[in-house]
């Protein structure tokens, strides 16, 4: 079986150099060594039934932090460092807690009966909640920011309900959160503009459950900042029909706020280059995650996937011509300082980045892998789909990249990539209390380890 595998990867590549062969053997022995003696799932158990939730700042992170460089150095790196950034401290407070109140009947008849429901709702990320006692408002249903405009008129002192709903026509999901989370990052300062209270928003998620999704929101400081909510999809379409037939109040309290910045952490593990030392190619994941659940998929898999290449890569015995680094980013989640810090502080020893990759999009089957370069860069990038294509990643995209490697592009010009698994599961999960670690498929989880790798070992070899 394994000599016919190898076959078709050979008759896949077409006309083969002997160097192209070699790297097929190599790939070949990089995927084995994943699949057959792979720690990156027992290392995710670890992470999220030890750790579990790591909200920057929080008591988690600083557990995360420590377990991140034991298993670094465990993995084998060269050396492995806490590279030490200030980190945003917002804390939830306590539990969220939002109820509706309709009236049964026509709002014109004195005596009506009061219903009351409650909502599934999560603050949202970095947001203000509602002071030691609930509040109590009517709700004005927003369908878009065109119909805020509209209605701006009438939502002075009511909650404002975004319910924007994910575009089921995006076949890649990613675009459809694209799409929708505006609603969430700029909705509240929105709303907030022409005097509303507080505001709900309609999950970012094509989910048919009904748990909530948080993820951070970002106020504009020339207006109040008020209380944020998601709510569960199932009670946004129930909150939906009752406005459509009548008044309905929110009674809402939740009480997150913000602690003084604390210190957080990058970790990051070497292996030293032996032909190119200060050419660095970087690989990482976030260890930061939101709080409702484990961050198994977001981003506990990238974090996993990272270590086990440079595990896979030390097993193997394989000596890197270039410097490569591996890292777990701190703060991705709600300020991005980790991916900062580590751009600013390469760039005041002046390093040479080459390449950055990250995993950030969940531990699904891998599709794809995506560069972000010039046109040459990504012309040499395409001429390697043929050896990694048999390993998932078929799809060679322009594009790729993500939050915590963006600053390296700023500042260095870095070309930057990812890996790209399929995204039908992954709004399901993301930012909700799915994220366990009962979600992730193993052989998916280390077969994106897999690709990874592969595409590493081929920058390493061949620079870009």
């Amino acid at each position: 079986m394994r000599k016919t595998f190898l076959f078709l990867v050979l008759v896949l590549v077409g006309g083969t150099t002997q160097a192209q062969k070699e790297d097929s053997v190599f790939i070949k022995k990089i995927s084995d060594e994943i699949l057959l003696n792979g720690k990156a799932y027992e290392n995710l158990r670890y992470l999220t039934k030890q750790i579990g939730g790591r909200l920057s700042g929080s008591s988690g992170m600083v557990k995360a932090e420590v377990w991140g460089l034991k298993t670094m150095q465990e993995s084998g790196a060269d050396k492995a460092w806490m590279q030490e950034c200030m980190v945003p401290h917002w804390v939830r407070g306590g539990k969220d807690e939002a109820a509706a109140y309709f009236l049964q009947g026509s709002t014109k008849v004195v005596n009506v009966n009061r219903i009351q429901k409650q909502l599934d709702v999560l603050a949202l990320g970095n947001s203000m909640g509602t002071g030691k006692n609930s509040i109590t408002k009517e709700v004005v249903l927003v369908n878009s920011f065109d119909e805020l405009e509209l209605k701006k008129d009438s939502v002075k002192g009511k909650i404002v309900f975004y319910n924007y709903k994910f575009n089921p026509t995006f076949i890649n999901t990613f675009l459809a959160y694209g799409d929708a989370n505006k609603y969430r990052g700029a909705g509240p300062s929105r709303a907030a503009k022409y005097g509303a209270a507080a505001v709900i928003v309609r999950s970012m998620s094509h989910s048919t459950d009904n748990y909530p999704h948080t993820g951070a929101t970002r106020y504009d400081s020339a207006y109040e900042k008020i209380p944020a909510v998601a709510i569960g999809l199932q009670d946004a379409d129930w909150l939906s029909n009752q406005l459509q037939k009548g008044t309905v109040s929110v009674t809402m309290k939740t009480n997150g706020h913000f602690l003084p910045d604390t210190i957080g952490h990058n970790i990051i593990g070497e292996l030293k280059g032996t032909e190119f030392p200060h050419e660095i190619i970087t690989v990482g994941g976030h260890l930061d995650s939101w709080d409702p659940a484990e961050g198994a998929h977001d981003d506990g898999t990238g974090v996993v996937q990272t270590m086990e290449i440079l595990r896979a890569f030390k097993a193997l015995g394989y000596k890197p011509k270039r410097t490569i680094h591996f890292v777990l980013f701190a703060n991705e989640e709600n300020g991005g300082r980790g991916g900062a810090k580590y751009a600013e502080e390469a760039k005041a020893k002046n390093e040479k980045h080459i390449f950055a990759m990250e995993s950030d999009e969940g531990g699904f089957t891998p599709r794809g892998l995506s560069l972000t370069g010039t046109d040459q860069q990504f012309q040499k990038f395409l001429q390697w789909r043929n050896l990694i294509a048999p390993y998932g990643a078929s799809e060679f995209n322009s594009g790729g990249g993500g939050s915590d490697i963006g600053p390296l592009n700023k500042t260095f010009g870095t070309a930057t990539g990812s890996l790209s698994p399929d995204t039908q599961r992954y709004f399901v999960i993301h930012h909700s209390r799915n994220d366990v670690f009962e979600n992730v498929n193993k052989r998916e989880l280390d077969l994106g380890a897999v690709n990874m790798a592969a595409l590493i070992y081929l920058i390493d070899k061949y620079g870009l």
